[in-house]
């Protein structure tokens, strides 16, 4: 049975820290999510979440979801911010995870090859994903290897 915990609340890296802002469990098609304001010197600059666990939709949700805002975007903050909240996946116990972007976002492919993650597939999101919409761009699938 699946449990959060309050260890990752507050993860703190340099000038960069990741503060918990909710907690949501599993729904009914979806996995538990931690959700976490990112702050570089106190400053917000973004948003990042982890699911914890594995499902359909994960292959193309992925486990790790972020965005800077565009004011910050191009520090590298996406990338610092996803190694950091990679001990919260080891904490669950994860040895994999799946981290997705739509094709032609070029620095979201620049950040997740950043952090070892190999390309497994460049694809068209089927109809059953939850998140399916007509006009989806295709999404790049990554998996990384904790």
């Amino acid at each position: 049975m699946f449990t959060f915990t309050s260890r990752f609340d507050k993860i703190v890296s340099g000038p960069m820290t990741l503060q918990v802002t909710e907690k949501v469990p599993a729904g009914p098609d979806g996995l538990p999510f931690y959700f976490y304001d990112i702050q570089v010197n106190g400053v917000p600059v973004g948003k990042i979440s982890i699911r914890i666990g594995a499902a359909f939709h994960t292959y193309y949700n992925g486990n790790i979801g972020y965005e800077i805002d565009e004011p910050h975007r191009g520090h590298g903050y996406a990338r610092a911010a996803c190694r950091m909240i990679l001990d919260v996946a080891r904490y669950h116990g994860m040895t994999t995870l799946y981290l997705t972007c739509a094709e032609r976002n070029a620095a979201s492919s620049r950040t997740i090859e950043g952090l070892g993650a190999e390309l497994l597939d460049i694809c068209e999101v089927p109809r059953e994903y939850f998140a399916f919409r007509e006009g989806m761009e295709r999404q790049r699938i990554y998996r990384l290897a904790l």
